[in-house]
């Protein structure tokens, strides 16, 4: 009952958070699973898998966590399982034996587990080594009959500090556990464990975004989206990006010269872009005099009638909110875990102050305006954020009008340039794709969901 409970309240809670975008489907696996996934997120990438599966999923976490006031509580009322670990206390781990035991009965009884086998959260830029514990206890369990499967989980943030950005869950193809069982020396499990900790880091590799440096991250969003623009298509789309950041490692590999070049062109086409405030798809935008009057009376007529909302939504909400900025800043966390600070602080912090209005509206009203308060509080949450997330889309619409629409000679060279590195980026990408996107790794459709319950 609990975990129904929390799962409902916490994918709620994500949905709201972030756009959530899935690619795969894990809702029809079932039997013996070990969902893996990439850990850049601290407790939000956990929290993320209540939006994979309906399934009842044992998660094993960091024994500190157990530790901590209310964390600790949640975690054992869903039956999470400690891990400790060596860099946390070393005279403890004898004890993991036992939570190794308890995931590979989990297993026997046809349940999935949840295991991060980086071991710990972090902010690189791609995978870090990948632990033995997780094909241990899928060994132990598929030794004593469990069919076991791992389904490697992809991660991909496009700002995992900020709200209403988006992450991208990639669900890769699962990796059967009996074949390597079945092949393995019944007198020594260390290279069958070796061999299937390397078919879960190639799993992983290739559903995550994984860079050399953070800084080629500037060249594949604008890389991405002058592809985007060649195609017609929206630009930031994290699916593609991942893609890109798997064929930038073939190209600099394979071509260093030409990608020094197209590297060098495609970073000063973006500071260009910069200095007006455009993007690619700025570039093709014809400013019809209609389209321009239409433009101005929607937006003229969105904030006259939308404002005074607006307004009501800033005033009751900045309080909490503000808080909760001001916290994630004062406490001095690694940037891996600002976000957990900003979704945990929210998630207590709203129903509180949702009470409250409540309250003060019934005090101040008596049972109507408290009613009113109870039904219209959330709506008018979102409809601000929602208000203030599209005006903001107009103002930069304007802004790229008053720069480029004046400004003929300069949008036409820009686009003449955008449209030969798009044109370049269109005919590597179908160099690479071969061997970025094989047959057998073609995702399901993605779907775009709500996470909420």
């Amino acid at each position: 009952m609990f975990y129904r409970f929390a799962r409902t309240v916490i994918g709620f809670a994500l949905g709201l958070f972030y756009r959530i975008k899935v690619s795969g489907d894990a809702h029809q696996l079932d039997g013996p699973l070990i969902f893996v996934g990439n850990h850049p997120n601290s407790l939000i990438d956990p929290a993320l898998v209540f939006v994979v599966t309906h399934r009842h999923v044992t998660f094993l976490a960091k024994a500190p966590l157990f530790r901590l006031p209310l964390i600790g509580h949640v975690l054992r009322a869903l039956g999470a399982l400690p891990v400790y670990r060596r860099q946390d206390d070393p005279s403890q781990m004898d004890k993991n034996q036992g939570t190794f035991e308890a995931a590979s009965q989990a297993l026997k009884l046809g349940r999935a587990i949840t295991i991060f086998p980086e071991g710990r959260s972090h902010s690189e830029p791609h995978l870090t080594e990948i632990k033995t514990g997780c094909a241990r206890i899928a060994f132990r369990a598929a030794k004593e009959g469990a069919r076991v499967r791992i389904v490697p989980v992809g991660l991909t943030y496009a700002q995992k500090h900020r709200f209403r950005s988006w992450v991208l869950i990639e669900v890769g193809s699962p990796v059967e556990v009996a074949p390597l069982v079945e092949r393995q020396d019944p007198t020594d499990d260390s290279d069958a464990v070796r061999r299937l900790t390397e078919r879960i880091a190639d799993g992983l590799s290739n559903v995550t975004l994984n860079l050399e440096n953070w800084e080629d991250l500037p060249l594949i969003q604008t890389a991405e989206a002058l592809y985007a623009f060649r195609l017609g298509e929206r630009s930031r789309d994290p699916e593609r990006i991942r893609r890109f950041a798997k064929g930038l490692q073939l190209f600099r590999r394979e071509q260093p010269s030409r990608f020094e070049r197209l590297r060098d062109e495609v970073m000063t086409f973006r500071r260009r872009l910069q200095l007006v405030h455009a993007d690619p798809r700025d570039l093709t935008l014809q400013y019809r005099r209609s389209e321009v009057y239409r433009f101005v009376l929607r937006n003229a007529a969105a904030l006259s009638l939308g404002f005074p909302l607006f307004a009501l939504g800033c005033a009751l909400y900045s309080g909490p909110f503000l808080f909760v900025r001001w916290l994630s800043r004062t406490i001095r966390v690694a940037p891996d875990r600002v976000a957990t600070v900003k979704f945990v602080a929210s998630l207590f912090l709203a129903p509180i102050w949702w009470a409250l209005l409540t309250l003060l509206a019934w005090w101040a009203g008596g049972p109507l305006p408290g009613a009113v308060a109870l039904l219209g509080a959330l709506p008018l949450a979102l409809f601000t954020r929602y208000f203030l997330e599209r005006r903001h889309a107009a103002a930069g619409d304007v802004l790229a009008f008053l720069i480029l629409g004046s400004r003929a000679r300069l949008k036409a060279r820009l686009l003449v340039e955008g449209e030969r590195l798009a044109a370049e980026i269109e005919a590597l990408v179908a160099e690479l794709r071969p061997r970025v996107v094989g047959p057998a790794d073609e995702p399901a459709a993605p779907r775009a969901v709500n996470a909420r319950g």
